[in-house]
């Protein structure tokens, strides 16, 4: 599970090169890349944590999706709500 958050994070930092229209700014970018990058880590792995021996580069790969995944989710709500706000105006 740590390889997998720390991925998230790793991912998060390149949200700096984004316009930050994500849902939350960039604290709800960093929940979504964390949160992303967990659950699909989670998933592929059969719903369980592997241990320490199982730990691998492929477990670090693994979350990049996840964490990819979960700012698009994010970016498309704050674009959408961006959007909407300025139509309101």
């Amino acid at each position: 599970m740590l390889v997998w958050v720390m991925m998230g994070i790793a991912i998060w930092h390149f949200t700096v090169f984004v316009p930050d229209r994500f849902s939350g700014g960039i604290v709800g970018a960093f929940v979504a890349a964390v949160v992303g990058a967990a659950l699909f880590g989670f998933v592929v792995s059969g719903l369980s944590v592997p241990g320490d021996s199982d730990t691998g580069l492929v477990q670090a790969l693994i979350a990049i999706p996840g964490s990819v995944i979960g700012l698009a989710i994010s970016y498309a709500v704050g674009a959408r709500r961006e959007r909407e706000a300025a139509a309101a105006a």
